[in-house]
């Protein structure tokens, strides 16, 4: 939602200010201009990205364009389903949980937190870390050690559609001249018209200059700065699952883990002391 409105600002500060000074909105419209930068830009982002990059972009943007970012009722649910792991296997050990973690979705516990479960990389994080404590020793550094190596994985992964649109953001005022150029090239062909009509046709070559650096400024780069913050924000909620469990395997208490976690969640987005384990009283009764 808030991409459209950005672009909604955009554009109307643009045009209003072209507009205040007497513009002509109809010399802005050049299709031939858009074909070129446009395809040119996608076609070397084509030429640059594998399949597995290309299919990251897509669905990056599919998520800034139509998901929701994490909020505070994704890490509340968070906090209180690893309360609910950790309980369950203070009481009755980590055996009881293997079933839970080989099927998450016919899990009972999991299947009351759909938005979690729907999290396919805090879902695997999740369920792989305690696998490894079902079946090894691992010593708590070691355990710390191979979560952030896990994290930073995912982050540079995560970062790949982000620094691929930010490459075609560099490549669009670039473009946005060769568009320039070719107008150029087609005006020196009208040399011996009249002075208006010369004006008229260098006038459109120079939309390819503005087009390709409004889309770079205004739009694109932007959007690839969006992508990073989307993948800074799932580092910071993988890194609250992470808190949870180093905790709980350093101090086997339910409380205690779940307070390290709670003090990691990003500050305009923390729950309460109170109020998360209020929550969490409510969630045991039932």
């Amino acid at each position: 939602m808030f991409v459209f409105i950005g672009m909604a600002i955009v554009i109307g500060a643009v045009l209003g200010g072209y507009l205040m000074e007497e513009g002509n909105i109809s010399l802005l419209i050049q299709p031939a201009e858009l074909i070129i930068i446009f395809g040119a830009a996608i076609g070397g982002f084509v030429i640059a990205s594998p399949m597995k990059v290309i299919k990251a972009v897509q669905g990056g943007l599919l998520r800034i364009f139509i998901s929701n970012i994490y909020s505070r009722a994704d890490y509340m649910d968070a906090l209180v389903l690893l309360s609910e792991i950790f309980y369950k296997i203070r009481k009755e050990g980590l055996v009881s949980i293997e079933a839970d973690l080989d099927d998450p979705e016919k899990s009972a516990i999991f299947k009351k937190y759909p938005k979690f479960l729907k999290n396919h990389h805090a879902l695997d994080f999740l369920a792989d870390t305690l696998r490894t404590l079902t079946i090894t020793d691992i010593e708590a550094h070691e355990l710390g050690a191979l979560l952030d190596y896990e994290i930073e994985a995912h982050f540079e992964e995560a970062l790949i559609p982000a620094k691929s649109i930010a490459n075609v953001a560099d490549s669009l005022p670039g473009l946005g001249i060769v568009a320039a150029v070719l107008g150029v090239v087609l005006t020196m062909k009208k040399i011996s018209e009249p002075p208006e009509v010369l004006g008229h046709s260098i006038g459109a070559a120079l939309v390819g200059t503005f087009l390709g650096v409004l889309l770079c400024y205004g739009f694109v780069g932007p959007m690839s700065r969006n992508l990073e913050a989307v993948a800074n924000e799932d580092r910071e909620f993988l890194t609250v699952v992470k808190a949870a469990l180093l905790a709980f395997v350093n101090t086997p208490s339910p409380q205690v883990a779940i307070e390290f976690a709670r003090r990691v969640v990003p500050g305009d987005l923390r729950p309460s002391f109170l109020e998360l384990e209020t929550v969490i009283k409510n969630s045991r009764k039932k």
